[in-house]
């Protein structure tokens, strides 16, 4: 089962909406883990939002944190602007209140990197969190 789980994350990081389809319907546990300790969706081509997707709608969990540094995908995603992809994550139970190593959360990371302009995330964030009945806290400087 090891090797299906490799080839699940490979597909992912590929993008290949049809081999991850192929996989999962096979039977490959989507929340398996690769030799490096990461799942399908931690290692999923970020843009790749059919993937992403597919993957959730298998029961992918949104929340595992990397066992390094404790990002999330929705760190990522938000950290290179995929707000697509962000809104899906949180759509399918996404933390956005949950933080990495350094106590950042997911739009701590986009707005230090200028992918998202701040009323626009926050509004994506903001709406998608009251609709789930949680609260997201932001951090601002003068």
């Amino acid at each position: 089962m090891f090797l299906f789980y490799i080839n699940l994350c490979s597909a992912s990081a590929r993008g290949d909406l049809n081999g991850v389809q192929l996989l999962l319907q096979d039977g490959t546990n989507v929340n398996g883990f690769n030799r490096f300790l990461r799942t399908a969706l931690q290692v999923v081509m970020l843009g790749s939002t059919a993937v992403v997707r597919a993957l959730l709608e298998w029961g992918a969990d949104p929340n595992l944190r990397d066992p390094d540094c404790g990002l999330t995908v929705t760190h990522d995603a938000a950290r290179e602007g995929f707000v697509d992809t962000v809104r899906l994550l949180l759509e399918y139970g996404a933390d956005a209140n949950q933080v990495d190593n350094r106590g950042n959360l997911p739009l701590h990371l986009a707005a230090r990197e200028g992918h998202l302009p701040v009323s626009h995330s926050t509004q994506t964030i903001f709406s998608i969190c009251s609709k789930k009945g949680k609260l997201c806290i932001i951090k601002t400087r003068n």
